[in-house]
């Protein structure tokens, strides 16, 4: 998926789109940006803010539209189910998500890049599929030939002082984690019922 530059998407859609607009780097380009122009920003329509956020969602978790669209219709024909909660379940509990929550990659492309080269395991077997949806229970692991590569080094050292969302658990010395439990969607950085109200038009 081709995201375009991404400061100039982060300055549209929010810095919580990519890891590399969360630095003082990505501050600085905005305070700069923002002595240019010197005009107010256009109020948005109920339009424009739901396409905004469905675009904050598809551009943080990496998705085309297609693969978006679809969590989207899947999640609504749940019976009696909380749809904007199984969207957020549907997009972290993917394989690359997952790996990215653990902390081995630093930013969900290179977890999606290092699932597609075979790294990891679930439950034993090798996945090369990033869509892959864990679930409760299952176990993922670096695989076997994959543990001398310079990409999981030190990771007991690199993940120190980070700590894994709480429906996860993660042992860097191991570089084996589980899933505990579904994610329960806690940030608030993303409007998932504007998403259903702009897909609802």
């Amino acid at each position: 998926m081709i995201n375009g530059p991404k400061y100039k998407i982060c300055r549209r859609l929010g810095p919580g789109v990519y890891e590399k607009c969360q630095t003082q780097k990505f501050v600085a380009s905005q305070a700069r940006h923002a002595n240019k122009g010197g005009k107010r920003p256009k109020a948005l329509s109920d339009f424009g803010t739901q396409l905004i956020e469905k675009q904050k969602a598809r551009f943080s978790y990496g998705l085309t539209e297609r693969q978006f669209s679809n969590y989207v219709k899947k999640a609504t024909e749940v019976k009696g189910g909380n749809a904007p909660e199984l969207l957020f379940g549907y997009m972290e509990t993917r394989l690359d998500n997952v790996v990215y929550r653990f902390g081995v990659a630093h930013t969900r492309s290179l977890a999606r890049q290092m699932v597609s080269h075979g790294h990891f395991v679930v439950n034993g077997k090798k996945l090369t599929v990033p869509s892959y949806q864990v679930r409760p229970g299952d176990v993922i692991s670096v695989r076997e030939g994959s543990r001398k590569s310079p990409l999981f080094q030190d990771l007991g050292k690199k993940l120190k002082n980070y700590s894994a969302p709480a429906w996860l658990s993660f042992d860097a010395e191991k570089i084996e984690g589980n899933v505990v439990s579904l994610p329960k969607n806690t940030e608030g950085f993303i409007d998932l019922n504007a998403i259903f109200e702009f897909y609802s038009r």
